[in-house]
């Protein structure tokens, strides 16, 4: 006799899978950000900085484990939510989400405009809000984890600020 209820290739039945693939995507917006990134160019040696900008090895430093986070907090919740939908309405908020994160490079230093980077990362600060409210509403301590890459983005956006008003 067959069981009536079967989570073969559920998300909660094969943990590999929900982690595997929020790693996979947030090793995949870390690259094509990255692609965007020349800090060397003169272009970006040139704009004018705050004295409180961090130096350029810190943002390896921090954004490594910031996206190891990511990847744990949403594969961790995926195998926690009640139902499809949840885990649909999840994974969609961390796609907008990745997508704004690798978008914020382009803006900032394929388009050379501190203007553009600021207003992508204003989304993004927008899109973590509703990444981590979606995350609390099936895991508070993935949401906890998502806390720091929060805080980071809104001090990028305030770094941002600051180049803006230095560099019009």
């Amino acid at each position: 006799m067959r069981p009536t209820h079967s989570h073969r290739g559920s998300s909660r039945s094969r943990p590999w899978r929900r982690y595997g693939a929020a790693a996979a995507a947030v090793a995949a917006t870390a690259t094509a950000g990255a692609r965007a990134v020349d800090a060397d160019s003169t272009w970006y040696r040139t704009l004018r900085k705050p004295s409180w900008q961090p130096p350029p090895w810190a943002f390896g430093a921090v954004w490594t484990p910031l996206y190891a986070t990511i990847a744990y907090a949403v594969g961790h919740s995926l195998g926690r939510a009640g139902d499809a939908r949840q885990r649909r309405r999840l994974a969609g908020s961390l796609a907008v989400n990745l997508g704004l994160n690798a978008g914020w490079n382009w803006l900032f230093f394929a388009r050379r405009s501190p203007t553009a980077g600021l207003a992508g990362t204003l989304l993004l600060n927008l899109s973590n809000a509703d990444l981590l409210y979606r995350t609390a509403r099936v895991d508070r301590t993935a949401a906890r984890v998502l806390l720091p890459y929060a805080a980071w983005c809104c001090f990028a956006t305030a770094l941002n600020a600051s180049l803006t008003r230095l560099n019009r």
